[in-house]
């Protein structure tokens, strides 16, 4: 699914030169994204108005033909060794999905851990669908679930004032979540302690992860989730503030 990734889709696209297809759902990209696309032979190209990520997905799980669908963000980086996986991937009966991994990176570099979280990104298709979670989507699934060895790149190169343009909507969209008491992990359970979560962002991601060790980048991941925390604050304060 894309939007406006015309500084990524390149590198999402190249490494699967061996899919016979990649169906790409573009909501009406106002960049190069989809030009970009256009000159992959395999890129099969769709476009639909956005609702929401989960609508979105689901529709793109649509447009699939094969059994299995392998669901990848515009700014997920594969490499050989993740298709040479797939390729030899034993699957179990009963397993209908898979969850990979995730190496986060700051300007293709790097980070020796990050708060992402592994997701499925392998799954038979007859037996999943995608549900709301706060600003993105869950795939729920009917069977087990295998895990992936080789892990994928999160790498986002999109401009910083794209990426603060998107927070205020996906802010908008977690604290309805967790004011509805949505709170699906220890770490949504945290963000209901509005002035915690954004004190112990950068600790935690300083030093409990690690990241002080690896320099700005490191530094430019603490701040980033900690201005994200910051705005989810914001709006959680904003709407215990104007529905009483």
């Amino acid at each position: 699914m894309t939007f406006n990734e015309s500084a990524n889709i390149t590198r999402t696209l190249e490494p699967l030169h061996w899919a016979r297809q990649i169906v790409l759902l573009d909501s009406l990209s106002t960049d190069n994204t989809v030009a970009i696309a256009r000159s992959f032979a395999n890129v099969s190209i769709h476009q639909r108005a956005f609702e929401s990520h989960t609508a979105q997905w689901n529709h793109g799980i649509g447009l699939v033909q094969t059994d299995w669908v392998l669901a990848l963000d515009a700014d997920y980086v594969t490499n050989p060794e993740f298709a040479a996986e797939l390729e030899r991937l034993l699957i179990l009966p009963g397993t209908n999905a898979f969850f990979a991994r995730f190496i986060y990176c700051v300007f293709g570099r790097p980070l020796r851990a990050s708060l992402y979280p592994p997701r499925a990104v392998l799954f038979r298709r007859e037996s999943a669908r995608y549900v709301p979670d706060g600003h993105t989507q869950l795939l729920r699934f009917d069977g087990n679930a295998g895990d992936l060895n080789v892990p994928i790149r999160h790498d986002d190169r999109k401009p910083l004032g794209q990426w603060l343009q998107a927070q205020g909507r996906y802010a908008r969209l977690e604290a309805e979540k967790i004011t509805a008491g949505g709170a699906s992990s220890f770490h949504d359970s945290i963000r209901k302690w509005i002035v915690l979560a954004p004190l112990l962002t950068p600790l935690y991601c300083l030093f409990c992860k690690g990241l002080i060790l690896d320099g700005w980048v490191g530094w430019h991941y603490a701040f980033q989730r900690t201005i994200a925390e910051m705005i989810l604050s914001l709006r959680v304060i904003e709407q215990k503030l104007t529905t009483r």
